[in-house]
């Protein structure tokens, strides 16, 4: 039943889980501690698909996503999943674009139904030049719940949690939402590999898992693969 509660034991956990919602499922943490968690902030994510036959606008273009900074759409980044392997399609004629929203849970757009949504970006896409109508073949359409851990509101007290998860001996968060940082899938592997670390040699001592994407700017290098 699902409101029925069981105890497991383990002598290790792991937990990947938002922090807002680890301690909604936690007993004994002090009440200042679970006030902070709880109203810990987040964005939330929609991605709408879309197949097309043609693609009238960059169809030769090798970039894996733009940017799109037009004020009179809604949509944040266009990500061309048929420039990240040609596997990712079937028909290798075709073209696949992921139409990326950055949206709050609940607000306009997320209230949207799927079919309402979906056809919203189309819409936005027909406008942006990317497709005409008769061009587009499916669409599908993903939500993402807190997506992007914020660095607002409470954040500034978030040591405080942070302290407490770690006087947990047996417990570790790691990756973007267990350890409520904007990590990305590197930073997040490394995490988790600091926590199997930890584990292996009996370290209760998890300085090394917060370090991770500790430093305070992050820089991506392309190579030239001309030099």
């Amino acid at each position: 039943m699902l409101n029925e509660t069981h105890p497991i034991f383990a002598d290790f956990f792991i937990s990947t889980m938002p922090i807002k919602d680890l301690f909604l499922a936690m007993d004994g943490a002090p009440k200042d501690v679970v006030n902070i968690a709880s109203q810990l902030e987040y964005r939330d994510f929609i991605t709408v698909g879309v197949l097309l036959d043609k693609m009238p606008i960059l169809q030769n273009t090798k970039d894996n996503w733009i940017y799109i900074q037009e004020p009179d759409v809604r949509v944040a980044r266009l990500q061309f999943f048929h420039n990240w392997s040609e596997y990712m399609l079937k028909n290798r004629r075709q073209y696949f674009i992921g139409m990326e929203y950055m949206c709050f849970e609940n607000d306009d757009l997320w209230s949207k139904t799927d079919s309402q949504f979906c056809d919203f970006a189309k819409e936005e896409l027909k406008q942006l030049g990317f497709a005409q109508e008769e061009n587009i073949l499916k669409t599908h359409i993903v939500r993402v719940h807190k997506a992007y851990p914020s660095y607002s509101g409470v954040y500034g007290n978030f040591h405080q949690v942070r302290d407490f998860l770690d006087t947990l001996p047996n417990l570790y968060v790691c990756g973007r939402n267990g350890m409520h940082r904007y990590n990305n899938m590197d930073h997040s592997m490394l995490s988790a590999f600091e926590v199997a670390n930890c584990i292996i040699q009996n370290k209760t001592d998890k300085s090394t898992i917060w370090q991770v994407n500790a430093e305070e700017a992050y820089h991506e290098e392309i190579q030239n693969e001309n030099k």
